[in-house]
């Protein structure tokens, strides 16, 4: 597995960080998600590819940068 670290844009709330995590897991089932909201860190590790899973993140709304 594969640690992404990921900067989004977009957290606000406990709703927000489930999204996104579920967005993740949608993809990989395995992956787990580490979410930081007041800094819009999150921290993947996933066998996905870092594109795919930036993909699955905006696709739920949140603007990833790095």
């Amino acid at each position: 597995m594969t640690q992404h670290q990921f900067q989004v844009q977009g957290m606000t709330c406990g709703h927000c960080e489930r999204a996104v995590t579920q967005a993740v897991q949608q993809l990989d089932p395995s992956a787990t998600v580490v979410i930081e909201r007041a800094s819009g860190a999150v921290e993947v590790t996933s066998e996905q590819p870092r594109a795919a899973l930036a993909q699955a993140i905006t696709e739920e709304g949140y603007r990833v940068e790095g």
